[in-house]
């Protein structure tokens, strides 16, 4: 996802809150079943080096955790916290797939 107003859409959607991640979930109840996923990361986190290093860990997690516990027809995005830099990817793994099974409905 790209379009900002796809990202202000999803911020009406469910939220839940890790230490390392903000994930929200928004249903576009609209005929396509494809999960969107979106990443946001932003300066308050660190400089440039460090923002795309988060997102490329949270694009990595999508890319395994997303497809096989995501809501279909659902915008999926991660919001970046200051603790999800230096924290282990197998805890950041762990911490998406239970955020996901307690958004599922």
């Amino acid at each position: 996802m790209r379009k900002r107003a796809d990202f202000l859409a999803a911020n009406g959607g469910l939220r839940t809150t890790t230490p390392g991640f903000i994930l929200l979930i928004r249903d576009r109840k609209d005929a396509d079943t494809s999960m969107r996923v979106g990443f946001t990361v932003t300066k308050k986190i660190g400089g440039a080096v460090i923002r795309n290093r988060m997102k490329r860990r949270f694009r990595a997690l999508a890319r395994e955790i997303v497809p096989t516990k995501g809501l279909a027809g659902a915008d999926h995005i991660m919001i970046g916290r200051a603790k999800g830099v230096e924290r282990d990817f197998g805890l950041l793994r762990s911490e998406l797939a239970s955020a996901l099974d307690r958004l599922r409905p």
